[in-house]
């Protein structure tokens, strides 16, 4: 007669946290947020070690899976396990106080974060948050204005954005289906997912209509990868596309 298996104990925190606390590590890790494979080499420059050095980290978040690799031809990339490791940085970026800006490389990075990045796949920063206020502006969301409340249960910038009920209205589903988003995509009746921004204090639009809409932008080249990871840039076609998607406020 077999014996029950025991049950599982309480999670190992501070195993996986610490690969997470070593500086080197986490911008590994940032670098590798916006879901792209990247070589070790590249994954050296934006930790600041060296080609040696740099294995050593990789072996770390790969012992811990954090990241993943894959070979192509001579050359291996890495990329982020899964979406909870996204998921993991977003809540410390809230969290984390500011580094000091002590280089014009460090400023360079630090705007081209704020003004447009992705963020478990949606768009973020000053775009991200622009977007989501015009989709509450025309009407196409309802439910709240955009605007993070710290005082408000569950519009905590530790949580992943809880204190509002955002719903998407008829006329945004009609017109989002019309532009392109899955019908699956466009329940009027299930809250929207949404994030609090950490560099603007807002909200920005998540989950599954996000990652959609963040994904037609791309494919209609309203928006490009930077050369800063997780960064994007919006095309002048893009912000001619939005303002011709939406009507005036």
């Amino acid at each position: 007669m077999s014996q029950n298996p025991s049950p599982p104990g309480e999670p190992e925190i501070a195993g996986i946290a610490s690969a997470f606390a070593d500086p080197r590590r986490a911008r590994v890790l940032m670098a590798l947020a916006d879901g792209r494979a990247l070589p070790a080499g590249r994954l050296a420059e934006e930790a600041g070690v060296s080609a040696s050095t740099i294995s050593n980290h990789l072996a770390v978040l790969l012992n811990h899976e954090l990241v993943a690799v894959e070979q192509q031809g001579r050359h291996r990339y890495y990329r982020l396990a899964t979406s909870e490791v996204e998921g993991v940085l977003e809540a410390l970026a809230r969290l984390a106080p500011r580094a000091p800006i002590t280089s014009l490389r460090a400023h360079t990075r630090a705007h081209a974060i704020r003004a447009a990045r992705t963020c478990y796949r949606h768009l973020a920063g000053q775009a991200g948050v622009d977007l989501f206020q015009r989709f509450v502006g025309v009407g196409w969301i309802t439910g709240g204005d955009g605007l993070h409340r710290p005082e408000t249960a569950g519009d905590r910038l530790s949580a992943s954005g809880k204190g509002e009920q955002y719903r998407l209205a008829p006329e945004g589903a009609r017109s989002l289906e019309a532009w392109g988003i899955s019908p699956k995509l466009l329940s009027t009746v299930r809250p929207l997912r949404y994030c609090i921004d950490w560099t603007e204090q807002a909200h920005h639009l998540g989950g599954p209509l996000g990652t959609a809409i963040t994904d037609r932008l791309f494919d209609l080249g309203w928006i490009v990868r930077d050369k800063v990871p997780r960064s994007v840039n919006v095309t002048v076609e893009g912000e001619a596309g939005l303002v011709a998607l939406m009507p005036s406020s």
